[in-house]
């Protein structure tokens, strides 16, 4: 259910905070001037949170949120759990933090950002080319600080919000302008079924009083969702690479992200939008986003490209086409949700170029086996580790090619976010390089 409230709602109540990790933490600080009545919970508590003590959700902690009047839940806790639906039947207004924000916000300064990849390319594009073009913008969400971090400006001309399908549904107000990069499969786990999955994701662009709807004109999967999508909807076109390339990304599906940045500057009226030649410009100062298709190491003519955002099928697959006839070492897998993976299974199976798939815990061993089975000239192996992947990838690799890590999965089984597991991988790379650098020449 979704609730019509701000952060200056809660004053005076008594809030629980359900979920402990940055949202949590980032909304007791947002609180500290609102109420002192607040209750932490967390499904596996892992020390205190500041000084307020984390109940287990099983000891306790589920009564003490019954008895509070706004339960804020971190996006990691699906609506749909049979505790949260619990709350809301008792009567408990169960709330999230972004939803709060965007209550309060002027619409015509706010523009969420989701889909199933290419969000956190095209907020990161957006941010730096308004930036250019001298606007006072934030951009937050899963690419950076929750928007209610208090120490985020209330003035600014522009709030990006990169949003994801978990927090689609606690936002009841529209944003003025919301992009949907892409749709497929993800979080199935979370959402319970592909349709409520993508149902959900959409519910942004047709919330009442929905404004402009951004999204690409060559996806055929949200062609085919037109139904579901509201507001006022342009469709993108494809992108104009003369300005895009300038960006320094590698990929087409980088470069329509970046065209779906441009079209929000355009919707705002921002002329650089529409400036092809002060696009080229604006774009040529970009520093791409760590973890998403790009460079990071050189070992002779053997290049290290960071994905590790590709947390699921799609970006993977977008990647794999942008490295069409190239040796190729790919590291995948990670927390496994259970997706389907044939379509990536296949088109690893199917690459006519030499290809290593190094499969990583856990989903990486399921993915393994599955193109073990397909009989193809494809090679595969399991590993324990980033730092075995990397060794085996660039012992496999020659002279020529490309270790990619791409793992189609989230990054919880083994660390405790993207950034985390990207760190690992560029460690591994730069002691491998490292290491070549000081063998003796033969």
């Amino acid at each position: 259910m979704r609730h019509q409230l701000g952060w200056a709602d809660l004053a005076g109540s008594r809030v629980g905070i359900f979920g402990a990790g940055l949202e949590g933490r980032t909304a007791a600080l947002r609180l500290a001037d609102l109420t002192d009545d607040i209750v932490v919970v967390d499904d596996r508590p892992a020390g205190n949170l500041g000084e307020r003590e984390v109940i287990a959700t099983d000891a306790g902690g589920a009564s003490l949120l019954a008895s509070c009047d706004v339960v804020i839940k971190s996006p990691g806790i699906s609506a749909y759990r049979e505790d949260v639906a619990a709350l809301e039947r008792a009567g408990v207004a169960v709330v999230g933090g972004v939803g709060l924000t965007v209550h309060e916000a002027d619409p015509s300064r706010v523009v969420c950002i989701t889909g199933t990849k290419g969000k956190s390319t095209t907020s990161s594009v957006l941010g730096h080319l308004a930036a250019a073009a001298g606007l006072r913008v934030e951009v937050t969400g899963n690419i950076g600080r929750p928007p209610f971090d208090p120490s985020i400006p209330a003035d600014l001309d522009l709030l990006v919000i990169e949003t994801s399908s978990f927090q689609a549904l606690d936002v009841a107000d529209a944003p003025g302008i919301v992009v949907v990069t892409s749709l497929d499969v993800d979080h199935l786990d979370w959402h319970g079924t592909v349709e409520r999955y993508q149902a959900d994701k959409l519910s942004l662009t047709s919330l009442p009083d929905a404004g402009r709807t951004l999204v690409p004109a060559d996806d055929p999967t949200l062609r085919a969702q037109v139904d579901r999508l509201g507001g006022d909807v342009t469709w993108v076109p494809g992108p104009d690479r003369d300005w895009t390339d300038a960006l320094g990304m590698a990929g087409r599906h980088n470069a329509i992200n970046a065209e779906l940045a441009a079209a929000v500057l355009r919707a705002l009226e921002i002329p650089l939008g529409s400036d092809p030649d002060a696009l080229r410009e604006a774009a040529a100062g970009y520093d791409g986003l760590p973890g998403r298709f790009r460079e990071i190491g050189r070992r002779g003519d053997v290049r290290f490209i960071d994905d590790g955002l590709a947390t699921n099928v799609l970006p993977t697959l977008a990647a794999l086409r942008s490295l069409e006839g190239q040796r190729l070492a790919i590291l995948v897998g990670g927390h496994d949700r259970g997706i389907d993976y044939a379509e990536l299974i296949d088109a690893l199976a199917s690459r006519s170029a030499p290809t290593m798939v190094i499969g990583l815990p856990e989903s990486g061993t399921r993915l393994v086996a599955a193109v073990s089975g397909t009989g193809s000239g494809t090679e595969s192996a399991a590993v324990g580790s980033i730092d075995e992947a990397v060794d085996l990838a660039d012992g496999w690799i020659g002279d020529e090619g490309v270790v990619l890590l791409s793992p189609a999965a989230p990054s919880f089984s083994q660390f405790a976010n993207w950034k985390e597991r990207s760190e690992a991988f560029a460690g591994a790379v730069r002691r491998r390089i490292d290491d070549a650098h000081r063998r003796p020449e033969a």
